[in-house]
Formats: structure tokens, sequence, C-alpha cells
């Protein structure tokens, strides 16, 4: 099983290249944690989703105290790595999104495989679901197209720091039915749980409804959903609305479940989410992660 880690994002609401941002007390990074819960998992492949001109600084920061334990590979994502009909709009200088950064990682992934952020900690139990429901796919037991994807409690992914973006999810029996990105979700001083929506209007939440996290598992059979879908992305986007458009994840997978081609188990989890979307998550992190050391989670020096 590969474990894939889209990286490529610089991070401008934290400042820089927050994935490089030393919060372990033996200078690990976040996604140092997420990669280690999932070898123990059973994971075997690493595979980093970068932009091209970031390798050196991965492989001599990351990638070089990881490879003892697990393999690793790199994979660009590429402005011009998209399909023949796909033209890149003049001024148009980032990437296509999330859906796009795991396409641009199609060649070095044929096995069952999970996709996660670089910069968010997900907790050991999201790496051992995974891995469990994964390794189905990997013996042959279950069928192509039959996802999964760990679902956080919204409650437990939030900051203090500001608002957060959240895919909300809908199911029927833990089947993933629907997910809606909510871009403006924040708690309010009378405990609230309110969106912002684009038109300024607010809608309340309720603080226990499964959230993606964009922690997934997937069949290979998804490079060829994901290819369809960036056909489409180019066809529905036509010049300035394409300059600013981007293709999701949870767009694609959104696309396959409408379709009746895929279905998407939820793997519930309580762990409690942290990570730095803004500057003055750090210090809460770094808490966090001396504690989780404190209590024997993790060994003060991960890969000592």
């Amino acid at each position: 099983m590969t474990l894939v880690i889209m990286a490529a994002g610089m991070g401008s609401r934290y400042g820089g290249l927050k994935q490089l941002d030393p919060l372990g007390p033996g200078g690990e990074f976040l996604l140092d944690y997420s990669i280690y819960d999932a070898v123990k998992a059973g994971f075997n492949k690493v595979v980093f989703v970068i932009k091209k001109e970031n390798l050196e600084l991965f492989r001599e920061t990351v990638g070089e105290r990881i490879e003892k334990a697990v393999k690793v590979e790199y994979a660009f994502q590429d402005i011009a790595d998209i399909p023949e009909n796909g033209s890149i709009p003049e001024g148009r200088v980032k990437p296509w999104g999330t859906a796009h950064a795991v396409y641009c990682c199609r060649n070095y992934v044929s096995e069952p495989f999970a996709v996660i952020n670089s910069d968010d900690f997900y907790g050991a139990e999201a790496f051992k679901c995974l891995a469990e429901y994964l390794g189905k796919e990997e013996s042959g037991s279950a069928q192509p197209h039959r996802y999964c994807m760990a679902a956080y409690m919204l409650k437990n992914t939030l900051t203090e720091n500001g608002s957060v973006s959240r895919g909300v999810c809908l199911d029927k029996d833990m089947n993933l039915t629907s997910i809606t990105e909510h871009t403006k979700i924040e708690r309010l001083s009378d405990g609230r749980l309110i969106n912002t929506e684009d038109d300024g209007s607010q809608k309340e939440l309720n603080e226990n409804l499964h959230v993606s996290m964009n922690c997934w598992g997937f069949t290979p059979e998804f490079f060829g959903t994901l290819e369809k879908g960036l056909v489409r992305f180019f066809d529905e986007n036509k010049g300035e609305k394409l300059n600013k458009a981007e293709y999701y994840l949870l767009t694609a997978v959104q696309d396959e479940i409408d379709a009746g081609t895929a279905t998407v188990k939820l793997l519930e989890t309580d762990a409690k989410w942290f990570g730095v979307t803004y500057k003055e998550d750090r210090p809460k992190v770094v808490e966090a992660i001396r504690k989780l050391i404190a209590d024997g989670v993790y060994p003060e020096k991960l890969w000592a």
C-alpha cells in the first residue's frame, strides 16, 4: 500500500512552506508523524506530490531521514501535466487543485493507496482504518472503485485562530452520499458553529457532523476517473473562468458517487485533528505533540 502526500501548496494563510516547519522536539515536521503512523499501520511506500523546484529541499529534510523505514518517491505537480484537450490560459501560475495533484502521481502508484494533506495531523487510528480497508483491496477480496475516507467529527477539526474549510459529509449506512465544501466555518462566542456562505448569509452546523480532512483511500482505477474528470474540467471552464478554477478531490469523488460507479465507506474516527492553518496555531500544535510524546504515543526522536 502506498501513502500519497500532497505537499505542493505554499500555505498562503500560514505564510511560507508550512510543510517543512519543525514542530517536534527532534525537528520533525507534521508530515513525519503521519508517515510514522502509516508505516506502523502497514504502508510500505510514500509518494510526495511536490513542486519540482522543492525536490532537493524535500529530499534533504524529509526523504533522507525516512527512507530507511519506507520506500520514498517524488511526483511533481506541474501545471502543464494535463490531458491533451487542456490548455493553460495566459497568466495562470498555480496548479489545478487537489484532484490534479493526485493525478500527477499516476505513474508512481499501481496499488491501493491513501491520500492525505502534508500539513494536517490525522492520528494513528485513521491510518489503521485505511490500512485495514485497503488491505482487502490489495488482496483482491473487494471490487474496484470501492473507496474509503476517514471521517472526523466537525467539532474535532477546528482552530481557535480563524475559520476553516471542511467538506461536510452525508451518508447512508456509513456509505458517503454527498460531500459539500463549506469554506468559512468557525465557532462563535456563544458556542454555535457557523458557516458563512458566499452571499454573506450564515448557516448553523451540528458539531457532530462527519467531515472530510482529505484522508482518503482509493484503488488505482481512480486515476482513470481523474483523467476523465480533468477532460470535463477543461471543457466546462473557459477563458477567465479557467484562470481561477480548480479541480478538487471531493468533486471527483462526488461525480463517481452520483454516476453510481463507486462507493465510499466512511471510517469513523473520534481522533482530534490539529494543523497549522494559521501561524497562531503553531504553539498549540507543538504543545499537542509534546503531550503525545509524554503519553508514550510517539518517541521523542521519531526516526532515531
